[in-house]
């Protein structure tokens, strides 16, 4: 075989492993017809994107800097890219529920979370409701009430539309979605869910047990003052605040939020405190 041949022979075999590199599957999860990804061996560390993502997009460097020594599954969630969406509110609830009976049906327990932005808020319900899913969680860019995102965030988000999003977000959902012509009323489905979001509560979260790494960016549309308050709630938890960092870190600077990820994951779990004093779930 000629050099020119076995180059192009060993490029077009490249792009066929790439293909071929996340197993993608698909779970009925009360009433969904729920697209996750499973991959590796290891701990098993649960990736969950944020809104009008897909896994790809925004959590697609990251996963690949935490590949090594785990198993990785990362959902998409209703609605949101393989996932097709169904007559029904997307509230945070049900969200956390949906991942909740996912992590149930691979009989996966005892796992790490990485959430970002809405995925933090579900990993962070999790935490508290399902204790016994939850090993450790790193969320970034995630708020308990929409008091926590930077003023006129809400605002915005009550009136979005497609347009008002960069383009990368709906190319990204043509190319996976069962109905490409969905992201238009994906939009205003999202932003209610963050607009409306009653939140998960300050009681609640003093209650999670799990050791939480809080990660945002200092331009983030969470308010750094509010996730150091987060911090200053959660029994068992670290802070990072990244220097020149928007919402979308987990993309745009894979390789920060990975090495934290990595040393927080990794490092020795602390006693926990004992959870007599919070309220039934």
């Amino acid at each position: 075989m000629g050099r020119i041949a076995f180059r192009c022979f060993a490029l077009a075999a490249a792009l066929v492993f790439a293909g071929m590199a996340h197993a993608g599957h698909y779970a009925p999860v009360n009433g969904l017809k729920m697209y996750y990804e499973d991959d590796g061996h290891g701990r098993p560390l649960v990736m969950l994107h944020g809104g009008l993502c897909t896994i790809e997009l925004c959590l697609g460097k990251l996963r690949a800097e935490l590949a090594t020594g785990r198993r990785i599954i990362a959902p998409e969630l209703q609605g949101h890219g393989h996932t097709a969406d169904i007559d029904r509110a997307m509230t945070m609830e049900q969200l956390t529920e949906d991942v909740a009976a996912l992590l149930r049906r691979l009989d996966v327990r005892d796992a790490d979370f990485f959430g970002f932005s809405i995925g933090g808020g579900i990993a962070l319900r999790l935490a508290a409701k399902y204790p016994e899913l939850v090993h450790k969680v790193v969320v970034f860019g995630a708020q308990i009430d929409k008091d926590g995102l930077v003023p006129g965030t809400a605002e915005f988000l009550e009136s979005a539309k497609a347009a008002d999003f960069p383009p990368e977000f709906r190319e990204a959902y043509a190319k996976v979605a069962p109905d490409p012509a969905r992201f238009a009323a994906l939009v205003p489905k999202v932003a209610k869910t963050v607009a409306m979001d009653t939140g998960l509560g300050r009681d609640r979260l003093k209650c999670i047990a799990a050791p939480v790494l809080v990660m945002v960016g200092d331009a983030d549309m969470v308010r750094a003052e509010h996730a150091v308050e987060m911090y200053r709630l959660l029994p068992h938890a670290n802070l990072a605040v990244l220097p020149r960092s928007t919402h979308f870190a987990p993309k745009d600077r894979p390789k920060w939020v990975a090495f934290m990820t990595r040393d927080f994951l990794d490092a020795p779990m602390p006693a926990l405190a004992a959870r007599d004093a919070c309220p039934a779930r």
